[in-house]
């Protein structure tokens, strides 16, 4: 994609490139699923669908290609819903976009004891320093992690920060996904 630096690793611009597709597609998004397949085998095992994608031959090998997988259940929890997941041999890494409510440590502190989960978000949401972020998470076999975060406040890809230590939590989940 446009916006994505190409001395970035391949994870790394892999999340990116996730990013910005859900970018594009605006705010109050549901969650969504995506394969990350090596781009070279991808050309060299399905032609057709790499075709399909766009890849050409003049692009850049050693890359992942996020492949959007089916829409996320709507009703299931979404840890409950990654336990579920079993990927095939040919598929790298997955990666998860999803948007929540943040906030900030400061705010830790006041939280109401004996809440239940509905009430707590509730007050979350109502928090007057509380911050929508969509949070791209992609992990790989190997156990490569990598991150992304938007604010929804600050909406520009310049503003987007990466590492892969940001949703650690999110991460461990994903990787579950490879475990045997």
């Amino acid at each position: 994609m446009s916006n994505t630096p190409m001395a970035a690793s391949p994870l790394t611009r892999a999340v990116l490139e996730i990013d910005e597709y859900a970018s594009g597609l605006g705010w109050d998004q549901p969650a969504r699923l995506f394969a990350l397949v090596d781009t070279a085998r991808l050309r060299a095992q399905e032609p057709g669908l790499a075709a399909q994608l766009g890849l050409g031959d003049e692009q850049e090998s050693s890359g992942l290609t996020p492949i959007e997988q089916d829409e996320l259940p709507t009703g299931k929890a979404l840890d409950e819903f990654l336990g579920t997941i079993a990927w095939p041999d040919a598929v790298a890494g997955c990666a998860l976009t999803v948007e929540r409510l943040m906030l900030p440590a400061s705010a830790e502190a006041k939280v109401p004891q004996g809440l239940s989960e509905a009430k707590l978000a509730q007050w979350v949401a109502d928090h007057p320093e509380r911050q929508e972020v969509r949070m791209t998470v992609a992990v790989l076999r190997d156990g490569a992690r990598e991150s992304a975060l938007r604010l929804r406040e600050k909406d520009t890809p310049t503003e987007v920060l990466t590492g892969p230590d940001l949703v650690p939590g999110l991460a461990e989940a994903l990787a579950a996904t490879f475990e045997d």
